[in-house]
């Protein structure tokens, strides 16, 4: 029960910051825009939010591959790949779509490709958003064999 909740845990924590950053931190980069201070402030971000995630994403890497390995009783194995697959799809996204956008706005500003990150970010959102579901449910299923 420990490996669910921790997965849970992380999982819904990671879907609670998605949202955070999709409503309130990308929009602000529209407001913030170009001028002397984006570099700084767009640096400021990128350390500051691999802090927080640091730790629950790898929590949930670590858990979602425990789940693959040790299905407890319970969760099926359908369940098990889903969860895998959810968190697979937020870390190829992150890399293939919004590194690559976060690195375009850390040379300068372009409203554009600030829009583009935006926009893309609902991918991630939806990922993490079901990842947490899923967790839920396995929980759910979890707490019901013990």
């Amino acid at each position: 029960m420990t490996l669910l909740l921790a997965h849970a845990a992380a999982t819904c924590a990671l879907a609670g910051l998605v949202w955070v950053v999709q409503l309130v931190v990308y929009p602000a980069f529209l407001l913030v825009g170009p001028g002397p201070g984006w570099e700084r402030y767009h640096a400021a971000h990128s350390a500051a939010i691999t802090r927080v995630v640091l730790v629950p994403w790898a929590v949930q890497g670590v858990t979602c591959a425990l789940l693959l390995l040790r299905r407890p009783d319970g969760v099926p194995l359908a369940l098990a790949l889903l969860a895998g697959a959810l968190g697979l799809a937020t870390v190829v996204l992150t890399a293939a779509v919004s590194v690559p956008l976060h690195t375009r706005l850390g040379d300068g500003y372009d409203d554009a490709v600030a829009r583009r990150l935006l926009a893309t970010n609902w991918y991630r959102v939806l990922a993490w958003t079901a990842a947490a579901g899923v967790a839920l449910v396995a929980v759910s299923l979890g707490a019901s064999h013990t």
